[in-house]
């Protein structure tokens, strides 16, 4: 069986590039995951996610222990067969949806009990807990345990999140156990404070996992103070192992957090905004919405190869979106999570080139363009 690893072959700057190896499949890096909350990245099919350049699915632990249950999908042959996704899945611990979505919260040093947002059952997440469900799942990277406070918020409230998140992490790993070709994340915290998250990663590092994610950020703070906290974030982590920047982002976010080291992504805006008319492209956001797509014959952008921009016109897609066909959110999730992987592949190749700084000068000056002229 393949190991889990992890193999830097350049850097430019900070940013790296290489491959994560697993069982079943290598993951480029730096690397985007489209968000299948609900083991399914919505509008789109499995083949459709992975010929738009994706080497992993990330899947939500909390969405799925609720429904269908970890333990029906257990039954059914674990995530993969279930969602007809034979590549990598990296599943999220539930923490930061405990946190964001759930009602009357209760945390204690033994986890964390709150109510299902969907019939208001009483659910209970702990490390233990947390560790079984993506057992269950059958994931090829889980998460560990942790709390995630919202920024911004005070020195003693991340201090006290952060020790307990540490004392989590113990308790994951202890309750992953030995599972071969399976690899388990650390989660740094310590909100915008250097020394707390030099602190955090400390104690990470201390118990040992297979790669470790910069967490506690894209939570309000802006992309300043983002930035300014991933100016050290990723330096504070081991050089030989993955590094994961949680729930990021857009555009400029994914550019700027692999200019600093991040090597992995997750976000939900390129299939939340597919569904909402709001396209990304090499020269801006496109609101396809708008009156001024109506008459306009030509493509969405001119130069990626996604079936929206081969196939179909501005105003074809605007029609559709305007009526609420089905066939609009399929189309323009299918373009969103296309230019993202384009993203990644051209960042992997300047960095390997040497050619980062030149790369991410071309990439701001086509967005400060702006989108196309109408006609």
């Amino acid at each position: 069986m393949t190991k889990f690893s992890f193999t830097k072959s350049a850097q430019d700057g900070k940013a790296r590039t290489g491959v994560i190896s697993t069982p079943r499949g290598d993951i480029r890096t730096p690397a985007f995951m489209p968000v299948g909350t609900a083991a399914t990245v919505k509008a789109m099919m499995p083949e459709s996610v992975a010929a738009t350049g994706a080497d992993i699915l990330l899947g939500n632990t909390y969405h799925l222990m609720l429904r269908p249950t970890a333990e029906r999908i257990d039954r059914l042959g674990g995530l993969h067969k279930f969602m007809n996704w034979d590549k990598p899945i990296l599943t999220d611990s539930g923490g930061f949806q405990v946190m964001s979505l759930s009602d009357l919260r209760k945390l204690t040093e033994e986890g964390v009990t709150f109510k299902s947002h969907i019939d208001g059952s009483k659910h209970f997440l702990s490390p233990e807990t947390s560790m079984e469900i993506q057992r269950l799942l059958g994931s090829d990277i889980v998460m560990c345990f942790d709390e995630c406070p919202a920024l911004p918020a005070d020195r003693t409230r991340l201090n006290d999140s952060m020790q307990m998140s540490m004392r989590w992490a113990a308790r994951s790993r202890e309750a992953f156990g030995d599972r071969p070709g399976h690899a388990l994340f650390g989660i740094q915290q310590g909100g915008l404070e250097e020394d707390l998250r030099e602190e955090s990663a400390k104690a990470l590092v201390d118990i040992g996992f297979d790669g470790y994610a910069v967490g506690g950020l894209a939570v309000g703070e802006g992309q300043d103070a983002m930035f300014s906290c991933l100016d050290f974030a990723p330096d504070q982590l081991p050089e030989d192992k993955p590094r994961y920047l949680m729930g990021v982002g857009k555009p400029d976010d994914i550019v700027g957090a692999v200019k600093r080291g991040i090597d992995m992504m997750d976000c939900v805006l390129p299939s939340r905004s597919g569904r909402t008319g709001q396209v990304f492209t090499r020269r801006g956001v496109v609101n396809i919405k708008n009156a001024r797509h109506a008459d306009d014959p030509r493509p969405l952008d001119e130069n990626c190869a996604c079936p929206a921009c081969s196939n179909y016109s501005r105003a074809y897609l605007h029609h559709v979106f305007r009526s609420q066909e089905m066939i609009s959110g399929m189309l323009l999730t299918w373009h969103n999570l296309r230019y993202f992987q384009d993203i990644m592949a051209g960042m992997r190749e300047a960095i390997a080139a040497g050619t980062f700084a030149a790369w991410e000068a071309d990439f701001h000056a086509g967005r400060a363009q702006g989108d196309i002229e109408p006609l």
